[in-house]
């Protein structure tokens, strides 16, 4: 009996990852929410009180790590977005197929990374 190359991922181990990238999802959400709230209480550290020399050096710090904030918060605003596509995917069923080669994405390489759409041979292709 010849054995044909798989097209897709069976119900369950899409339901399996919808398990992983919900969970993904929940912590990823609440760090964005971390971040966002760090960012609206920038005078949580106490320093209104220090002297003027040290306010300059301060501000400038202040400014970076807000700054630094900001991306953190951006990259995992686009992470969350990337794990919703992924669910979209699970649901429609396209779910692990890669987009440049149409074969399926290896398993570990979707646990490591759910929201791949492209699997090593063409992420490798891409350089």
């Amino acid at each position: 009996m010849e054995k044909t190359e798989k097209t897709r991922y069976s119900d369950s181990e899409l339901q399996e990852f919808k398990e992983l990238i919900q969970g993904k999802l929940k912590s990823s959400r609440e760090e964005f929410l971390s971040l966002t709230s760090s960012l609206s209480n920038p005078n949580s550290h106490g320093t209104e009180d220090t002297s003027g020399a040290y306010k300059t050096l301060e501000d400038g710090s202040a400014t970076l790590e807000k700054e630094q904030i900001n991306q953190l918060a951006a990259r995992q605003k686009k992470f969350i977005d990337n794990l919703e596509a992924a669910l979209v995917r699970i649901e429609n069923k396209t779910y692990g197929i890669c987009r440049e080669t149409g074969k399926l994405i290896q398993k570990e390489r979707l646990r490591a990374v759910p929201h791949a759409t492209l699997s090593m041979e063409a992420k490798l292709k891409q350089g």
